[in-house]
């Protein structure tokens, strides 16, 4: 059974991502969630509050997505691995990583902390390779996961394992 302070993040998180987050109130939030405004309140201080803690969780699971790469040593097989998380997350957590993806969009409070972890990563990684710009190749790398998250997100495609491995293929790493 979750707690109520579940029930409301859950609650918040769903209508931030379908009415958006300036346009969702805590008195809707706190009706929505069957619970009292107070309550929210007092989990959350304020609407600002339940976002980071949003956003919070949002990191947590990021992180879990992320764990693998330290495993790995060789630089082709991080790559590898990086590229094939948006392919790779779980169906059970697609709701949540789309409702994560519109409240980025909408409220204007997107904490780069995690991409930018993921970002020197990807720059040492190409330093590894001895690509000649690492910088603006891991930029890219970058904004191909965000838009195969998205992707892959927003769409139920057939071509996914097709578009995974082109990609795989585009940095010369075994499929």
């Amino acid at each position: 059974m979750k707690s109520k302070k579940e029930l409301i993040l859950e609650t918040a998180l769903d209508l931030f991502a379908k009415k958006g987050f300036n346009a969702t109130s805590t008195s809707k939030i706190a009706k929505a969630a069957g619970v009292s405004e107070g309550l929210i309140f007092r989990h959350f201080s304020n609407k600002d509050g339940l976002l980071q803690s949003i956003l919070d969780l949002g990191k947590e699971r990021s992180v879990k997505l992320f764990e693998g790469i330290s495993e790995l040593e060789l630089p082709a097989d991080k790559l590898k691995y990086i590229l094939q998380i948006p392919f790779n997350i779980p169906y059970t957590e697609y709701a949540f990583w789309k409702l994560l993806y519109a409240i980025k969009w909408q409220a204007d409070k997107y904490d780069e902390e995690i991409s930018n972890q993921l970002k020197s990563i990807v720059i040492d990684i190409f330093n590894q390779l001895n690509y000649p710009n690492p910088e603006l190749e891991a930029e890219f790398v970058m904004m191909l996961f965000d838009g195969m998250a998205t992707a892959v997100l927003l769409k139920d495609s057939n071509e996914s394992e097709e578009i995974e491995k082109l990609l795989l293929q585009k940095y010369n790493i075994p499929i």
